[in-house]
């Protein structure tokens, strides 16, 4: 098993749904901060709330919460505590319902880590390994320090209450350390977590007896498991191909006339000069969104194969050579790959349809 286990993504700056951000307005309303305080300084509305497949960008969020430190910080010294542990395992949509039938509490921890980017954290879990204890080292350097402390708070509580929502009880850690001094609200986050934390120290983390790990979750259903996880690659893909650099590169491996006018793909040099950077700091900055020029060129050939097999009667041959491969069992094998089904059976079952 390796040491360590680091999150997919390298920072927080990843898309988001609306969840979070409703959920934080509909705490400060109990607080008699309105909506429109809340949401100062963004484009948000309270009908874009209530929009389930409305994305926004993490600085729209990170703004909310600005507004909710300024308007609750100084009156309510714990909120970072008490927005946390409003995040319930069902805010999370079908990245929530995957981890709720996952067969084990450490296996909804690794596909977590994987798909980190449909959560709503702003630190970064980095997991490994010690004597009798399982440890997640809570990473808060790249978050702005005006709202680091609400935030290494707020994501530590969140992540604590899916855990016990998962296990059907309140979780205990085995430890907690926090970088900043002991806040007067100590005896409350003890009594939530189960152990007293430890504060002024070098770095956040908590720490879990490992037998938690293994114990078999009481909503685990296979079958489940398994279409959850292919909606989460499937949003991850989505995400990720509609945003930043990935959408910058993904753009220019699209053909401009379509599947007729489509040859071979752009390689990653010649993608590199088109956005005037070098090769190797493209790598860089798609290794930072987690993901490749591999892993966007293969969502582009994909669709464009789906599209093809589909839409146009061109063969197998054909479909192959206008996505840039040299040989038919090539693409084949990567079809099958991508879909679990050939090409042939691929189009067979559309034309059934």
């Amino acid at each position: 098993m390796a040491t360590e286990q680091h999150p997919a993504i390298r920072n927080w700056d990843f898309p988001r749904g609306m969840a979070s951000v409703a959920l934080m307005v509909g705490y400060a309303r109990e607080y008699g901060v309105p909506a429109e305080v809340m949401l100062r300084g963004t484009a948000l509305t309270e009908r874009t709330l209530a929009d389930p497949d409305a994305q926004i960008d993490a600085r729209t969020e990170l703004a909310v919460i600005r507004n909710l430190v300024r308007a609750l910080g100084t009156e309510r010294p714990a909120l970072g505590v008490e927005v946390g542990r409003r995040y319930h395992i069902t805010t999370f949509g079908i990245f929530g319902f995957a981890c709720v039938s996952s067969p084990t509490l450490g296996e909804t921890i690794a596909f977590a880590l994987r798909y980190l980017e449909l959560s709503f954290t702003f630190c970064l879990p980095v997991t490994r390994w010690e004597p009798e204890q399982f440890v997640a080292d809570i990473h808060d350097e790249l978050v702005p320090p005006d709202v680091r402390r609400f935030l290494v708070e707020r994501d530590v509580l969140a992540m604590h209450q899916v855990m016990s929502d998962l296990l059907g009880r309140s979780l205990t850690l085995l430890r907690a350390e926090f970088d900043y001094p002991e806040p007067e609200y100590a005896d409350r986050l003890a009594e939530i977590i189960g152990v007293r934390p430890r504060f002024g120290q070098p770095q956040n983390l908590f720490a879990l007896d490992p037998a938690v790990l293994e114990q078999p979750l009481p909503q685990a259903n296979e079958y489940t498991w398994a279409m959850c996880l292919a909606q989460c690659r499937d949003l991850v893909h989505r995400r990720r191909a509609r945003t930043g650099i990935a959408a910058e590169v993904r753009e220019r491996l699209v053909p401009r006339g379509g599947v007729d006018g489509y040859a071979a793909p752009l390689g990653i040099d010649a993608v590199a000069r088109d956005l005037n950077m070098s090769t190797r700091t493209l790598r860089r900055h798609l290794d930072a969104v987690g993901t490749s020029y591999r892993a966007l060129l293969d969502e582009v050939r994909r669709t464009l194969a789906e599209e093809m097999l589909t839409a146009t009667p061109l063969s197998v041959s054909d479909v192959a050579i206008r996505l840039g491969y040299a040989e038919a069992s090539t693409f084949i094998y990567a079809f099958k790959r991508w879909t679990g089904t050939t090409p042939a059976s691929y189009r067979r079952e559309r034309v059934r349809k």
